[in-house]
């Protein structure tokens, strides 16, 4: 393929999802704050304008890192945004943390954004699944079929990549953020998800963006931490000086035992042990 028409195709395919768009007579978007969603809320708002509200969840899997990113792209876009609440740990299943853990927050999620939706006289709801999600374990897509929930990003056949391209050239400073998922997806099946056990997770991986590591995940495996960063960040993770900071750091939070993933970051890696 080559490169006026990979352009062409790029072109193409965002015309197409704003065409989807604009023949919503309203959309209520789902947004976390990385870059599907965000796309998705910059383009619901160019197509729509005022009648696309972006409505970002919150609860103790969201981190406070990713609360002050979601603030920024709203004050920088000028995209109508609201908050709410959701209440996932009020359900036992959840807090059990099953394979299908991410279906029963999705399930509340979307019943939320259902009610709010209707208050606010919003006739559809859209997530930010893409094209290439479909290939992984996500058992939160069963939530949005049994919701009807709009996926915008996948009718236009928008990979990933396609999406950080289309996001930089629309200038959208999360084109290029590292992927980002909720705080839960740090903690084995099996093993109960708590507000005290993410909260030792997401101050384990402020320590790790504040020694300046970009895409890394704490993993939570109770006494242990489980690092993984990046390939191409990983041999500064290995000099001597920075395993001694990793270790106290990490030992200072609760942490007995503290280990590097010679893997490296991986999305999912946690779902191999499904495949087993």
């Amino acid at each position: 393929m080559t490169h006026a028409h990979a352009a062409d195709l790029f072109v193409e395919k965002e015309r197409i999802l704003l065409e989807s768009l604009s023949a919503q007579d309203s959309l209520l978007v789902a947004f976390s704050g990385g870059a599907d969603s965000a796309y998705l809320a910059w383009a619901a708002h160019r197509a729509l304008g005022p009648r696309a509200l972006a409505v970002t969840a919150l609860s103790p899997s969201f981190s406070a890192h990713d609360r002050r990113q979601a603030e920024e792209f709203i004050r920088q876009t000028g995209v109508r945004h609201q908050w709410m609440e959701t209440e996932e740990f009020s359900n036992s299943l959840y807090v059990a943390n099953g394979p299908d853990r991410c279906y029963h927050c999705k399930a509340e999620l979307f019943t939320e954004l259902e009610h709010l939706a209707a208050a606010r006289g919003l006739s559809a709801i859209a997530y930010g699944i893409n094209a290439d999600d479909t290939s992984d374990f996500r058992p939160g897509h069963r939530a949005a079929a049994e919701h009807r929930i709009l996926a915008p990003l996948l009718d236009a056949r928008l990979t990933k990549a396609e999406v950080r391209e289309l996001s930089r050239r629309a200038g959208l400073a999360t084109w290029d953020r590292p992927a980002s998922a909720c705080l839960s997806s740090r903690v084995p099946y099996g093993t109960p998800v708590t507000p005290e056990v993410l909260a030792r997770i997401e101050r384990g991986e402020a320590i790790l963006r504040e020694l300046g590591f970009r895409q890394f995940r704490v993993r939570y495996h109770e006494a242990l931490a489980r690092i993984e960063i990046a390939p191409d960040e990983l041999p500064r993770a290995l000099t001597a000086e920075m395993m001694r900071v990793l270790t106290d750091g990490f030992k200072s939070i609760g942490f007995t035992y503290v280990t590097l993933d010679l893997e490296g970051y991986r999305q999912g890696s946690l779902n191999a042990l499904l495949k087993k």
